[in-house]
């Protein structure tokens, strides 16, 4: 193990001093208690730094993160189509529609998910407080990834994995299928959200606040689950369609279209979910336009917009 680093101010490290921080309560955080955006505010530089000096200790042991943890054909096609936008048609081969705008892929190569994991295992293990999702609700394995969340993941190893998989593959991928969402997916947000039995059991229908979402299945291969299947609303029968995940497959889909995940009845399920939107949390018209033109060229860019400080939640 490394030494710790300390700052100039304190005989405590960074660390040290962020895993001494009691953290609000969970019924203070559902009731959105003033004081719990307080905690993280008055806190965030700490947590911050807490993070950098996690992962300097621990940089021997932690696993790279980056896109070689994706499904080698998926990964291979959207280097293709940066380099030649033209070729982006490999890209959309790879997804099929599995209910009316909603497409499915094999997203995370399965058998190296285990690094992954393991990665998230380590964080919690840190003892740094993270603030969990409470967005429908509050589920309490979950963590909040994006840099404008209060209590966000902040280590600087999986921030890059974060916004490469934003940049690099999701908005040119959600543009890809939703030609509108160009525009209005110039801000990101990010969390992982776990199922299990007895805790956190389900969700109920809702829509999203983003322009496009892409929800990726973190299970391991031999991580079996019962139930927690997700029912997507189809507009066009007005029927409901039940989906499950399998190890690393993601969908994506607009935001606006409803869905809800069942209850799970044994085993656990753990999703990364990822969410672009506009500035000032704008979105496309739940009614589209199907007449959006959009070169390949365009689909293929990064909006050079710095990013502003709305959240969803």
């Amino acid at each position: 193990m490394k030494n710790m680093t300390f700052d100039n101010k304190n005989t405590a490290s960074q660390l040290e001093l962020a895993r001494a921080l009691s953290l609000p309560s969970r019924e203070e955080m559902l009731n959105r208690d003033p004081a719990v955006s307080r905690f993280w505010l008055q806190n965030k530089q700490l947590l911050i730094k807490a993070w950098q000096e996690w992962e300097q200790i621990h940089q021997d042991d932690l696993p790279s993160l980056d896109d070689s943890l994706l499904d080698s054909s998926l990964r291979n096609a959207v280097e293709a189509a940066w380099s030649d936008p033209t070729k982006e048609i490999s890209v959309k081969n790879l997804w099929r529609e599995v209910s009316h705008d909603v497409y499915q892929c094999q997203f995370f190569d399965p058998e190296c998910l285990a690094d992954l994991r393991g990665y998230l295992k380590e964080v919690q293990n840190s003892n740094i407080p993270m603030r969990p999702p409470y967005g429908i609700a509050l589920n309490r394995f979950g963590a909040m990834f994006d840099q404008r969340s209060e209590g966000f993941l902040a280590s600087p190893l999986f921030q890059n994995l974060y916004n490469q998989l934003l940049d690099k593959y999701m908005r040119p991928i959600g543009r890809l299928f939703f030609p509108e969402i160009a525009g209005y997916d110039t801000q990101t947000f990010g969390f992982s959200i776990q199922y299990e039995p007895g805790i956190d059991t389900s969700l109920q229908l809702h829509s999203d606040a983003s322009a496009v979402t892409l929800n990726i299945n973190l299970n391991l291969p031999d991580e079996i689950f019962t139930g927690s299947e997700v029912d997507f609303y189809d507009s066009t029968t007005g029927k409901a369609n039940r989906l499950s995940f399998a190890s690393g497959t993601a969908m994506i889909h607009r935001g606006a279209v409803a869905h809800a995940a069942r209850p799970i009845t044994s085993g656990q399920r753990t999703n990364m979910v990822l969410w672009l939107y506009g500035d000032r949390m704008q979105v496309p018209s739940p009614m589209p336009s199907l007449n959006t033109i959009l070169s390949a060229q365009e689909r293929w860019t990064v909006p050079s917009k710095a990013k502003d400080e709305f959240a969803p939640f």
